[in-house]
């Protein structure tokens, strides 16, 4: 072997590297693409796909009554509110309209836009003023509360009642928003979501559910119920990210108006929420809005509509008795 062989040698090795991490890339890409079809196969669309400006928007009515909106959070999609068994509980006395908000359940989210809680809402509206829905009960869960309180804030003529659920509802500095960023880029982010944010999510999945409900365990229909190939979707992961980039900025401008709000809203958090600390935003969010009732459910984390279905029942509806107030009478 010559000399010119042997200074050869590493960058011949560097090459069988970089076409080996290239295969591989590849590879994986094409499973997790084979993945997510098959997911959304196996877990076909519950109700009907409206087509409102742009977006193919995922939507399920049930029941009869006056009109309740439910606005899901992040990871899931409408199906959360069919697990926790609150679709179901507020259909027996209203007609009950769940979005899967864009980019997560059988919703598109095209590119054409930023993503806001603000571009949420708009699209929310569009799609409840062609469903023939006016004067709602709007019901928000953690980002959902968010696209909830600008939805109320921009069409407030169209809330009749605004029931928040574990929400963030003050700026803040979020580690969440700083690691995700990447995976909401464009290119670089497409290359992470097929590769190595789709199998980190997979190993993460588990970890992050039960984060979300603790200190309770996570329901055992939970996972199956959502599907856990939905969850770590490509599309889910960018929305994901865009809406986690997008929390500071919409918090900052909405709390800045938060003294519009004229309707009744009703604000409901789990005591032992990990995610989102309950005194800095709920608690305050009271405090500021004159009129609103809080109930801090204990026992119960993040995922308090799962732990309390009961209490978000009772804030539809209008009623104030608490949960331990209920829990007494039960005794």
């Amino acid at each position: 072997m010559t000399r010119s062989d042997l200074k050869s040698l590493p960058s011949s090795r560097a090459a069988v590297w970089a076409g080996a991490a290239l295969v591989t890339a590849a590879v994986t890409a094409v499973w997790v693409q084979r993945r997510s079809r098959g997911a959304e196969r196996a877990q076909p669309p519950a109700g009907r796909l409206l087509d409102i400006d742009g977006v193919r928007l995922h939507v399920v009515e049930k029941g009869e009554g006056s009109e309740v909106v439910l606005i899901h959070g992040n990871m899931v999609s409408e199906r959360d509110y069919e697990a926790s068994g609150l679709l179901e509980r507020l259909a027996r006395n209203h007609r009950v309209i769940a979005f899967d908000r864009p980019g997560f359940g059988h919703s598109t989210r095209p590119r054409d836009r930023l993503w806001t809680p603000a571009a949420q809402a708009k699209l929310i509206h569009a799609a409840l003023a062609q469903l023939g829905v006016k004067q709602a009960v709007v019901v928000g869960h953690s980002m959902g509360a968010m696209v909830a309180l600008v939805l109320a804030l921009d069409h407030p003529g169209d809330v009749h009642r605004l029931v928040l659920a574990s929400g963030y509802y003050y700026p803040s500095a979020r580690i969440d928003a700083l690691l995700t960023a990447p995976v909401a880029l464009p290119v670089l982010g497409d290359v992470m979501r097929y590769t190595v944010t789709a199998i980190s999510a997979r190993l993460m999945l588990n970890r992050l559910v039960r984060a979300m409900f603790a200190p309770r365990e996570v329901p055992g229909n939970f996972i199956p119920a959502l599907s856990r190939e939905m969850m770590v979707r490509p599309i889910q992961l960018r929305a994901n990210a865009e809406d986690a980039a997008f929390m500071v900025p919409q918090t900052k401008a909405s709390s800045e108006r938060h003294h519009e709000l004229r309707m009744p809203v009703a604000i409901l958090a789990g005591a032992d929420d990990k995610v989102i600390d309950v005194e800095a935003h709920s608690a305050r969010l009271h405090r500021e809005l004159a009129g609103s009732t809080l109930a801090v459910v204990p026992v119960a984390g993040h995922m308090v509509h799962h732990a309390a279905p009961d209490e978000v029942v009772a804030a539809v509806d209008g009623f104030e008795m608490t949960h331990l107030e209920r829990a007494k009478q039960a005794a």
